[in-house]
């Protein structure tokens, strides 16, 4: 499956990217299981899930909360740092 991956914050600055479309592994079913293979990637993916409880996602721009949420057929999974207000 073909889904587009969007980065914020020091995410992007790690990633060295704002964004890429990736064809996921038939594995990856979940949250958790994005993490996982995340960990896969290269250093700089390794390095930021040393960080994955804080991390926070949104599956087609709706927040979740929950790493065993599936992706099921989304088009885009958002990532980013926990948000803070002012």
């Amino acid at each position: 499956m073909t889904i587009k991956l969007v980065y914020f914050a020091w995410l992007r600055e790690r990633f060295g990217m704002g964004e890429e479309q990736v064809d996921l592994p038939e594995s990856v079913k979940s949250i958790s299981d994005l993490f996982d293979w995340f960990e896969t990637r290269g250093e700089e993916f390794e390095a930021v899930m040393e960080h994955r409880k804080i991390i926070q996602v949104a599956i087609d721009q709706e927040h979740v909360q929950d790493s065993g949420t599936l992706i099921g057929d989304a088009k885009e999974i958002a990532i980013f740092p926990p948000m803070t207000g002012g």
